[in-house]
């Protein structure tokens, strides 16, 4: 057997580079890069190999301002990539890695690929303890890597170099399996990537990986199909599967033919324009009123690529019909056979086209049930159309809904917008007007404050040419805003809108709902009156501060400015960042549905009381699924 002798860290940048994915016969890289901070944990193991190798071997470096921010850059690269390429993220032992933790989780719940190489103390454990190194008092081979195990898809530690062989192959497998795959965690003790072994050249030799696109069960179809035969008032609920499947096409088809309103969940709002007919807008907590009133008289559910989350079910409140059945279409079994659902486990498109196959000699829904969805949704697009339009009488501070508006009329339904967390995630699924499913990206299965300005970065290495808008709030941006450093390091052209409601105004409302008073939200110096975070606003120059990372930065304060400073930001190159103050009580209001926040059953505050009854009764519209 042909052999090279080579570090395990050397070998592992010559297997990344020779990893390839392929899905309908379009070959490409299944690693693009990876992403590092070095620290002692690998700086002279896996940190000697890149800069040795990575570059002559089309596998670059790239180095972000903080690990939790190269592992969101990874995921959403793998997002606007349809899951068939993503990046390697590398970190030192202790803090470096474990600032991971968080991203890792994002990535699985959200089913991104993205491969993790933390640093580990001494396999040998000759120098234990070293410095950042966990001592367990009962587990002496425990880590704070083992942290990872629970948020990831895949998990090893290396301990001898041989181990890779079979390891590394399996972390691709799981990399490129689109029911299982997430985060992939590969644990490096800092002295075995600095270990010399004979590699058979067979291991490090290009690999291709198809993605598979498995076909439902012919009588789980037949079964599905059945179903929809003879149901009176169906509504299709497409979710991010149908998107990374590149379902679209074969979806806008189905609802054609067939008469089927399509409501969207976060991860599948732009799978089909907002111009197509039977797009009735979003479902669920932040839905529309269009699909919630769908959804509520719904005889059958045909959830596409969805793993059907509260916000999508309104906490199983969504569906009332007495007889309402279930057709989960997923490419994981589980979330398939999610609310009781007749399980259709394939991909997405491949579904699709079976059920259509399958429904070839029915003519479709009924004559007046079209009608209705058509009257919906006029109604709903008026109702978009009114809060995206700027109020005659403008504040100092301007409407939230009115500023995406804005936004939106000025990049247009194809350039990218980007959120996560607060309350732009609920006003985005609304009131944005996406052609195409790249032109909406808005994490929200881990809803997680930081993502942002990583997830900027990350799609613009995916598609330089493609417009991208970061949507960020003045909370999120406090957590994350070093990371405009990296995108001035990289040379990108990315436009920041940087909403400024004074702290974090969405919990801030969500508290005042259930009856609370106003407390630790929003951004206010101590009082030394009453010992609380209720003195005067905390005022942050966020335009000097932007400025000083080395952006492009404004502030705005109308709505004329907004537009004129947007267009401008678009002819500019680099990055640029817009601030605008709003109004963190000028709200969106509610589309008939309800989300599951329990309120405290005992209080001697009358308004928590009230909100507590009202919570009750709310909770008798929940339903079993089984």
């Amino acid at each position: 057997m042909t052999t090279r002798r080579l570090t395990v860290a050397q070998a592992l940048v010559h297997f990344l580079a020779a990893q390839y994915s392929e899905r309908d016969g379009v070959r490409q890289r299944l690693i693009r890069g990876v992403w590092a901070i070095f620290g002692h944990g690998n700086v002279a193991g896996l940190g000697q190999a890149l800069a040795e190798y990575g570059t002559r071997l089309g596998l670059p470096t790239y180095r972000p301002q903080h690990e939790q921010a190269m592992v969101h850059a990874a995921a959403a690269f793998a997002r606007h990539t349809e899951r068939l390429s993503t990046f390697a993220c590398t970190a030192s032992i202790g803090p470096g890695s474990t600032n991971m933790l968080t991203a890792a989780a994002g990535a699985t719940i959200n089913r991104l690929p993205v491969l993790l190489l933390p640093a580990d103390a001494f396999a040998n454990r000759v120098p234990d303890p070293v410095l950042q190194q966990l001592e367990h008092p009962l587990e002496r081979d425990v880590s704070v890597n083992d942290a990872f195990r629970p948020l990831s898809r895949f998990f090893a530690r290396i301990t001898r170099p041989e181990q890779m062989l079979d390891v590394l192959p399996e972390a691709m497998r799981v990399l490129t399996d689109p029911a299982e795959t997430g985060a992939v965690t590969v644990a490096l003790p800092q002295d075995v990537q600095a270990e010399a072994y004979d590699w058979p050249v067979a291991f490090l030799a290009e690999r291709v990986w198809p993605i598979r696109r498995p076909v439902p069960d012919p009588a789980a179809v037949a079964v599905a199909a059945q179903l929809l035969r003879q149901a009176e008032r169906p509504l299709v609920i497409v979710g991010g599967g149908a998107r990374y499947s590149a379902a679209g096409e074969a979806l806008a088809a189905l609802a054609s033919r067939f008469g089927l309103p399509v409501a969207e969940t976060q991860a599948g709002k732009g799978v089909l324009s907002w111009q197509h007919p039977w797009n009735v807008g979003p479902i669920g907590v932040n839905g529309g009123l269009a699909a919630n009133r769908l959804a509520r008289q719904a005889d059958l559910i045909l959830a596409v690529g969805t793993r059907l989350t509260d916000f999508t079910t309104a906490s199983k409140t969504a569906f009332q019909h007495p007889a309402v059945r279930v057709i989960g279409l997923n490419i994981n079994a589980a979330d398939a056979a999610k609310l009781g659902g007749v399980a259709l486990v394939g991909d997405a498109r491949q579904g699709i086209e079976a059920l259509a196959a399958a429904l070839s000699d029915w003519p479709g829904t009924a004559a007046p049930y079209r009608a209705e969805v058509a009257q919906l949704r006029t109604e709903w697009d008026a109702w978009v159309a009114a809060w995206r339009t700027p109020p005659a009488a403008a504040g100092p501070r301007l409407r939230q809904a009115a500023v995406l508006g804005v936004l939106n009329t000025v990049v247009g339904g194809r350039a990218t917008v980007i959120n996560a967390a607060g309350s732009m995630p609920g006003d985005l699924v609304r009131l944005w007007r996406a052609e195409e499913p790249a032109a909406y990206h808005v994490e929200y299965g881990y809803s997680c404050m930081g993502y942002e300005l990583p997830a900027g970065i990350g799609v613009k290495l995916a598609e330089p040419d493609r417009d991208v808008v970061v949507l960020v709030g003045d909370g999120s941006y406090l957590m994350a805003s070093a990371e405009l450093v990296t995108a001035v390091a990289e040379g990108l052209d990315l436009t920041v809108v940087l909403v400024d409601n004074g702290g974090f105004g969405s919990i801030h409302g969500l508290q005042q709902a259930v009856g609370s008073p106003p407390f630790g939200n929003l951004l206010r110096a101590r009082n030394p009156a009453t010992g609380q975070l209720d003195g005067p606003p905390i005022v942050v120059d966020y335009v000097q501060h932007a400025a000083a990372m080395g952006a492009r930065a404004w502030a705005v304060t109308s709505y004329e400015e907004l537009a004129a400073r947007l267009a401008e930001a678009q002819r500019l190159p680099g990055v640029k960042v817009l601030v605008v103050p709003v109004d963190p009580d000028d709200r969106l209001p509610g589309c008939e549905s309800w989300w599951d926040v329990p309120v405290a059953a005992v209080s001697e505050q009358p308004a928590v009381q009230a909100a507590r009854q009202a919570y009750e009764q709310a909770r008798q519209q929940q339903r079993w699924f089984g």
